[in-house]
């Protein structure tokens, strides 16, 4: 008597299961194939030895070392250092003071904190490019007081990178902030702890999806940049991959 009536409930609980959970999984392997794709595409074409893009017409066809080899007598890995470093030390820095300014906008009430958040998303909506000429006359005054943040400097990339991202990240991770419960903030302080303390113990670690996506955000921007990049550093040996491939 259990056989027949366990038969229709597992077949009503598969579909349940595909109906809710189970389409998600075919749907996801497309979507990872057609990300994937164009990135196996290119390693396959640079492992061609005909050294062509557009002549790779089947995958790993052939292989070889031959273009890789070629680029040790470039500057080529001189500009992927030098990109890294740049761009990473922007990710890094656009969390720390996003993350700060966020707290501080979401947690604490003082005067200005309205017009400062206006302030912040009127910012937001234009381009950092546009500052351009300023930011070139910038590093000119700079350079000559601390040559450190003057033309041909890559913290002074970093620095500038850093103040256009302020406004973009700490708005995004301001409305990620509000939705943790100040109740929290709360039984942390009535226990004896500090900001500081409940910042970096309590609130981080509930925001870490939000501070991964902005670290990533900061990186591609960085990485993808020209115009800045080609405008402030002008030494071949400083240049950030993309002005470099340029």
């Amino acid at each position: 008597m259990a056989s027949p009536q366990k038969t229709p409930r597992t077949t009503t609980r598969r579909r349940r299961w595909w109906a809710e959970v189970g389409w998600k999984y075919p749907v996801a392997v497309v979507v990872v194939f057609y990300a994937a794709f164009p990135l196996v595409y290119a390693l396959s074409a640079s492992l061609d030895p005909r050294g062509s893009l557009a002549g790779s017409s089947s995958l790993f066809n052939e292989l070889s070392q031959a273009n890789y080899a070629a680029l040790g007598g470039t500057m080529y890995w001189t500009w992927v250092a030098n990109t890294l470093l740049v761009c990473s030390a922007a990710a890094v820095g656009a969390v720390l003071m996003g993350g700060a300014a966020a707290y501080a906008f979401s947690r604490f009430r003082f005067r200005g904190r309205r017009a400062s958040l206006t302030t912040l998303l009127i910012i937001q909506m234009f381009p950092q490019t546009v500052a351009f000429v300023a930011v070139f006359l910038l590093l000119i005054a700079l350079g000559e007081v601390v040559p450190q943040l003057g033309i041909n400097s890559k913290l002074a990339l970093i620095c500038v990178y850093l103040g256009g991202a302020l406004g973009a990240n700490t708005f995004l991770m301001y409305g990620f902030f509000n939705t943790i419960p100040v109740e929290i903030d709360e039984a942390a302080r009535i226990d004896g702890a500090g900001h500081a303390k409940i910042y970096w113990q309590i609130i981080v670690p509930l925001v870490t999806p939000i501070l991964a996506v902005v670290g990533l955000l900061a990186f591609i921007s960085a990485f993808g940049d020209f115009i800045l990049a080609r405008i402030v550093l002008t030494g071949e040996d400083n240049w950030t991959l993309a002005v470099g491939m340029y």
